[in-house]
């Protein structure tokens, strides 16, 4: 029976947050630390003509200044390298950096940017990747071919810099046995991940080109090598120290500004923090992307589904490097959770000159699970059924082939379906105007290395520490849970740390909704191989069998005598504290799936297109639950995030110039915008890739959620929109278009 994993156990930093202890890059002061600030491009597309620093130097208190002149030809990436470190000759959107200034105050480095003088000649920018992607289409990235990272190789030099493919069986075939086609295009918009932190870094560098740094990152392991690349100096000699996190949501596995900290630092000889402002974050961080995706569904009359073509545009903005695939792995999923003979998922990923993207909460499921599940609905009511029987029907069962022919080994997607059913009234009758709409996701992460340490010493006490940060999903809580599991130690008893990159050669982060599977394991390893520890020196001390042990109040008990020792014994008997290493490492994707069935219940104002929502319904099939405190924390968050994506959030643009530059202006979700929202999770053991049978839920909860409004917006009023968000006006536009018709 277990005694701590499965308990709503706190968080274990929660007192530091909460009383102001926990240091985030913000809060880091160094001796002789420098400010650094950024000047930024005002077009969107040009070359610099000329640059002038002389003022700036000369300012008080500026203590160094950076031009591309001072980093020619040096790009970073997560994956491809196409970024440089400030504008080399060219930039390519609105808020690219131009220069940086290190001053020994904020208000100075500020001031200074005032004092450079940039000319442009400020070119035609491309702006919609539909018209970047067509022959003739100036190129953006003229030396595309040389970019280090790509992840397949490009066959002609255009806007282009990654197109994939995924899929089974034979699409046209299938589409000539259809007895139905539906064809739509659906596109969504561009959306900010709102953590609460901005990004921020102190970088200390040193005459050799080594360097300190303390960075917001979750994975510092992977931005120290993202550095070193670029730089050309060895990572051993890049120190990157742990700190908390405050939140991320897919938006801090990039090297952001820490390599213009660094090339200040070296420049000025003393450390530099930088942090971003919210304007920043909205102009010049690196959002979700928007989309334009096609879809062709052919389908027989009993609703059997034989085809299914989902064409995926991407606009990336000026660059790609903030994807740590060099595409968004999200797109291969988006046929969803069905049985499908045929089917083709393609992908673009196309250079414009907008603001560059990156990841965010399951990149890529968000905007194709929106556009998959609307068209399914519409499907299902082309052929006269009701869209839950239609995907009933449909569903992945123990077994089957996923629509790209990989294999699920468990899934429960028809459990989920009848509990949100059940919860939501789904088949009841609803007032005039109402409507309720139903929308599905599936989650199987990938794999990743992680590294947990566990240390009891001459007091008896677990020590546990790991170079993982907490990106604030709760990976600390969960390796004291496991490892307190492993060794019958409550949670609260157990102490961890950080640790800095000099103590592992390498470790993964978080992200991807693996921290559980890859951190746990590896915490589970690491208590498992103290405990076996704590049994052979108590077995020899007694004179007993390992397999007569076993472990209660922090002490090594013989079951049949009762006689025991303390953990401070048993390490006080073997000379030494009891140490062990945990370690885990998979780069395969799981073959067991999270559900999450989602239904929308709203209101449609027939004059003003209003959209209320009334009700939500988030039903998920999943493993055992680590931590049920936290695990109904991701679901909950993820439901409001995906509400914010559904209705209220959008990155908008003048031309290439981003006009949503507060929080003001840019509408994420508040409490009023929250409907009653029922949850139910079932845990289906033993599955799942996780420790104790566990499966993912930091990301499946958000990706249904669009379609399931957006669905039940049509249900209500007979409108569909296809556009994120689904806006009153959007809504309105349709009913008097309709009318008009």
């Amino acid at each position: 029976m277990m005694q701590v994993v499965g308990k709503p156990t706190p968080r274990v930093e929660g007192e530091l947050k909460v009383t102001g202890k926990a240091q985030y890059s913000a809060d880091l002061k160094l001796p002789n630390m420098l400010w650094g600030r950024c000047l930024r491009s005002p077009i969107s597309s040009g070359r610099i003509k000329s640059i002038d620093i002389s003022k700036a130097l000369r300012a008080p208190g500026v203590k160094a200044v950076i031009t591309g002149k001072d980093v020619p030809g040096l790009r970073i990436g997560r994956r491809i390298c196409d970024t440089p470190v400030v504008a080399d000759g060219v930039v390519r959107f609105i808020g690219e950096k131009v220069a940086a200034v290190a001053a020994e105050t904020k208000l100075a480095a500020e001031q200074a940017l005032d004092l450079i003088e940039v000319e442009y000649e400020e070119l035609e920018p491309l702006l919609d990747p539909l018209e970047a992607i067509k022959p003739g289409a100036p190129i953006l990235h003229p030396d595309l071919l040389s970019y280090r990272g790509l992840p397949v190789p490009v066959e002609r030099l255009g806007n282009i810099f990654s197109s994939i493919k995924w899929g089974k069986g034979d699409i046209e075939a299938g589409f000539r046995e259809a007895d139905l086609i539906v064809e739509n295009t659906y596109t969504t918009q561009v959306t900010h991940q709102s953590y609460l932190e901005p990004h921020a870094c102190v970088v200390k560098a040193d005459p050799s080109g080594g360097a300190e740094v303390w960075s917001c990152s979750k994975t510092p392991f992977a931005v120290r090598t993202q550095l070193s690349n670029c730089i050309g100096i060895a990572r051993e000699k890049l120190v990157f120290y742990p700190m908390h996190v405050g939140g991320d949501f897919g938006g801090k596995g990039g090297f952001m500004d820490v390599p213009a900290a660094y090339f200040l630092s070296l420049k000025s000889g003393q450390p530099v923090k930088m942090i971003m402002d919210y304007t920043e974050e909205l102009t010049a961080g690196n959002p979700r992307h928007a989309s334009i995706i096609k879809i062709k569904t052919g389908v027989k009359k009993n609703g059997a589904i034989v085809a299914h073509h989902l064409d995926f545009i991407f606009d990336s903005g000026a660059y790609g490097s903030m994807k740590p695939g060099g595409y968004l792995i999200g797109a291969s999923t988006c046929a969803g959770p069905y049985r499908i003979a045929n089917c083709l998922i393609e992908e673009r990923m196309v250079y414009t000159n907008k603001i560059p993207c990156g990841h965010m909460r399951a990149p890529g499921d968000p905007q194709g699970f929106f556009a998959n599940e609307s068209q399914l609905d519409i499907v299902a009511r082309k052929l006269g059924m009701d869209p839950a029987e239609f995907k009933r029907k449909n569903m992945l069962r123990d077994g089957d082939e996923t629509p790209i022919g990989l294999h699920i080994s468990h899934i429960r997607g028809a459990a989920a379906l009848d509990k949100a059913i059940q919860l939501s009234g789904y088949g009841k009758p609803k007032p005039k105007h109402v409507g309720r709409g139903l929308s599905f996701s599936e989650w199987s992460p990938n794999g990743g290395e992680g590294n947990v340490f566990v240390i009891i010493d001459k007091a008896g006490d677990v020590k546990v520490s790991s170079p993982v940060v907490d990106q604030g999903a709760g990976v600390f809580t969960v390796i004291v849970e496991c490892v307190g599991e492993e060794l019958k130690v409550a949670a609260d008893r157990i102490e961890l740390t950080q640790l800095d990159s000099t103590m592992v050669p390498s470790d993964g982060g978080v992200g991807g909704s693996r921290a559980t599977r890859v951190y746990g394991n590896a915490s589970c390893d690491a208590g498992s191989k103290a405990r076996a520890e704590l049994f052979a020196v108590a077995a020899r001390k007694l004179g007993v069998e390992v397999k007569e042990l076993e472990l209660a109040n922090s002490s090594v008990v013989h079951k049949k005598s009762r006689r025991k020792l303390s953990f401070a014994e048993v390490v006080r008997i073997n000379g030494s504290p009891i140490s062990a290493k945990g370690y885990y490492k998979s780069s395969e994707k799981s073959h067991d799936a999270s559900v999450s069935a989602q239904i929308a219940e709203v209101h449609v104002d027939p004059e003003t297109g209003q959209v209320t929502l009334r009700n939500m319904v988030s039903a998920h099939s999943t493993g055992k639950v680590i931590n049920p405190l936290m695990h109904q924390g991701q679901v909950e968050g993820g439901v409001v995030m995906g509400l914010g994506f559904a209705l209220t959030e959008e990155v908008m643009f003048d031309g290439g110039k981003i006009t949503t530059t507060n929080f003001g202006e840019f509408k994420i979700p508040n409490i009023t915008d929250i409907p009653p929202l029922k949850t139910a999770v079932m845990e289906n053991v033993p599955a799942g890739p996780g420790p104790y049978n566990s499966l993912a839920i930091g990301e499946v909860a958000n990706v249904p959620t669009a379609a399931a409004v957006a669905n039940a917006v049509a249900d209500a009023c007979g409108v569909r929109i296809t556009d994120l968000p689904v806006t009153s006006e959007k809504v309105y536009r349709a009913l008097r278009a309709r009318s008009a018709s």
